[in-house]
């Protein structure tokens, strides 16, 4: 037995607390930022409706990304490989790998995603919410990039694929 002890309290995010951004067809709920984590996760739970698009193709430098599917179905781009995993399952996706995630076509999703290590990332939710509500263009979201370590790339199999599904 070790006599070290930890060098930060336990992070705790009570469900009444974690604050709520929504799109149209996406619920957002922030559970814990990097900065209550010491910078080892942030996490957040998304709720997605019926083949709803959660994220468009991207990739990030400084964490790996955990998709822990609670309710429904997810479908996943991962890489050059697009999967679809049902209630209980994960994904765990390496920082790099360009990726993209929505509700499968005939399912709704509830999903856990866990960036690690923690980087501050609720104020990015904040914008797409802005986004959607057409209070931010899309440029600005593409020249935040680097802030929010969310690199935007083009993944034609993916939209083919989602678009194919919508028909």
């Amino acid at each position: 037995m070790t006599n070290e002890s930890p060098d930060r309290a336990a992070a705790v995010c009570q469900p009444e607390d974690a604050e709520v951004r929504r799109t149209p067809e996406v619920r957002m709920r922030l559970l814990l930022d990097a900065p209550a984590t010491g910078g080892s996760v942030s996490t957040l739970e998304v709720t997605m409706g019926r083949g709803a698009d959660g994220a468009v193709p991207h990739y990030h430098t400084k964490s790996d990304e955990l998709f822990y599917v609670a309710e429904g179905e997810l479908q996943v781009m991962a890489g050059d490989r697009i999967v679809t995993v049902g209630a209980g399952g994960a994904v765990s996706v390496p920082r790099f790998m360009p990726h993209a995630f929505g509700a499968a076509p005939e399912s709704s999703a509830r999903i856990l995603i866990a960036l690690m290590p923690g980087v501050e990332r609720f104020a990015y939710f904040r914008v797409l919410e802005r986004l959607a509500a057409g209070e931010v263009t899309p440029t600005e979201l593409i020249a935040a990039q680097e802030e929010f370590d969310n690199y935007f790339v083009e993944a034609p199999r993916w939209l083919d694929e989602r678009n194919a599904n919508r028909q």
